[in-house]
């Protein structure tokens, strides 16, 4: 009995001691794999990531369509990879049919937004597309068709989109109208007009309209261009448009600081969108579109779709009046 109550007891402290041993180590172990290393994406060269000049000479009637480009864009439809930073939020973005929209509505959707989106009537093949992939992203997806130049409009947008989405966090003023006219005298005052009432007045109408919805922690952005600092002799309205975009981003960031409520913007370079192919470049440069940039070519939605997420993120809860550039190396925010 004696040797077997001992046989126990040193089983036991056996056992003990193992366990114990077991436990020291785990830690180490489990520190170990968390640490170990995940193969890195391989770098890729920017120069070359995208397609480069020479472009085939292409016309679309406007609004024009990202689908019937060529090359088609990217808006990071197989690449962009969300991670939660906007879980929860509550978007509604004009113009989000193609172009920046397009790329920040499905980045919003893939970190976890609900998204609305405005766009034209013409647009609605474009829109479907992202109405599917946001859906695919698990998020609820609104599509409110609609012309901007119609201040009726403006306010209902804002109220259907408050009340599909159940609220409103993020506003992304990026609907535009660009036609490049080579002369002033050429620019009729119905054109210039409608330049204005869809770059300047629709936001104006929109931010009044969701600013009674806006709590603090939430963001306004909105798309200007590097047509603000550098205008393009042939963008005369257009140019001028931007740069009050640009302004107006700086402005409202000091009157609505106060209220916890940030203003940001985000300047492009030439990037690929049906702007491009509708009237808003000469063929003679969209042959050779971006190509005088010091990365060679122009830039794709798609990469600056990050700069909208980070602009919404409420990690940057400190960034309010500034305007992120992304042009391919030329001009300035």
């Amino acid at each position: 009995m004696k040797e077997k109550n001992t046989l126990s007891r040193r089983q036991v402290i056996s056992g003990l001691g193992a366990s114990l041993a077991v436990a020291a180590v785990a830690p180490v172990l489990d520190a170990e794999a968390a640490s170990s290393p995940v193969a890195a994406e391989p770098l890729q060269d920017p120069t070359t990531k995208y397609p480069k000049p020479p472009f085939k000479s292409q016309q679309q009637p406007w609004p024009g369509l990202a689908g019937k480009m060529e090359p088609q864009p990217d808006h990071g439809e197989k690449t962009y990879k969300g991670s939660g930073r906007l879980k929860g939020r509550k978007a509604l973005i004009t113009g989000g049919d193609s172009g920046m929209g397009r790329a920040a509505a499905i980045a919003y959707a893939r970190e976890g937004a609900d998204v609305a989106i405005n766009y034209l009537p013409a647009e609605e093949a474009d829109a479907k597309e992202v109405i599917a992939l946001i859906k695919q992203a698990g998020q609820k997806a609104v599509a409110i068709p609609g012309d901007l130049r119609d201040e009726a409009f403006c306010k209902r947008l804002v109220e259907e989109a408050v009340k599909q989405l159940g609220g409103l966090d993020i506003v992304v003023n990026n609907a535009a109208r660009q036609q490049q006219r080579q002369s002033i005298l050429d620019l009729s005052t119905e054109d210039f007009d409608a330049t204005m009432k869809t770059n300047i007045y629709a936001p104006f109408w929109i931010i009044k309209a969701a600013l009674p919805h806006l709590k603090p922690g939430s963001a306004i952005i909105g798309t200007t261009s590097e047509q603000a600092m550098d205008p393009s002799a042939n963008l005369y309205d257009y140019a001028q448009t931007k740069a009050a975009t640009s302004n107006y981003i700086r402005s409202l960031a000091k009157q609505l600081g106060p209220k916890g409520i940030r203003v940001n913007g985000v300047a492009p370079g030439p990037i690929w969108t049906p702007l491009q192919v509708s009237g808003g470049s000469t063929q003679e440069n969209l042959v050779k579109f971006g190509g005088d940039k010091p990365l060679g070519r122009p830039g794709q939605p798609a990469e600056l779709a990050s700069i909208y997420v980070q602009l919404a993120d409420p990690g940057a809860s400190y960034a309010t009046g500034q305007v992120y550039g992304a042009m391919g190396g030329g001009g300035l925010p």
